[in-house]
């Protein structure tokens, strides 16, 4: 999480949507980084609600504005398989060694998701809570340029980004049936990545 006091705006960093590679190119620019440990680095809307938000209004008597970014669906979750194909993941019970993607994502489409394909939902860190918190800009990962453009006005500054945390590049191909049966079971995921212009 990075706060821009000034800007009135925090970056609330989804997990696998690029968000150390912003963290280290805005680390210098940003008033407050959050970088550990993981559960306040990736705070979701949620948490930073309960948490954060308070803060910057009982304290500074401020209301920032929110932003994030979020992957495709089907893409967030191949980013997630293949970090936990990586050696250091092998023999731990979440390694995703020896399962094959489709296996992986058939597993995140149950209700009770065996440890390796339990890493969350997207649509849950960037669900808006019942006393109006949200995202108030929310991008795709797929389209940068949109949001560097919008970091760049919004923080007057011209962005350097490297490529950090990148997982090994592998086959992410699924079946009919598989793809079919995450769409229906996972609709909220792909009905909020479809709303982001």
């Amino acid at each position: 999480m990075l706060v821009f006091y000034k800007e009135r705006m925090v970056f609330l960093s989804v997990p696998k949507t690029g968000s150390t590679a912003y963290q280290t190119a805005l680390a210098g620019r940003a008033d407050i980084i959050v970088a550990d440990p993981p559960e306040l680095k990736h705070a979701p809307v949620y948490r930073y609600n309960r948490f954060f938000r308070p803060m910057f209004e009982r304290v500074c008597d401020v209301e920032m504005e929110t932003m994030a970014v979020m992957r495709e669906p089907v893409s967030w979750l191949g980013s997630w398989y293949r970090y936990r194909q990586r050696p250091f993941m092998r023999g731990k019970a979440n390694s995703t060694h020896d399962i094959s993607f489709d296996d992986f994502v058939q597993a995140y489409a149950k209700g009770d998701r065996p440890g390796f394909a339990n890493v969350g939902s997207q649509f849950k860190f960037l669900e808006p809570r019942p006393n109006g918190t949200k995202v108030t800009h929310l991008f795709r990962y797929e389209n940068p340029a949109l949001l560097n453009r919008f970091l760049e006005d919004r923080l007057n500054l011209k962005l350097q980004l490297n490529r950090e945390n990148v997982s090994p590049a592998m086959d992410l191909s699924l079946s009919e049936k598989t793809s079919d049966k995450l769409r229906r079971k996972c609709a909220e995921e792909f009905s909020l990545y479809d709303s982001i212009p």
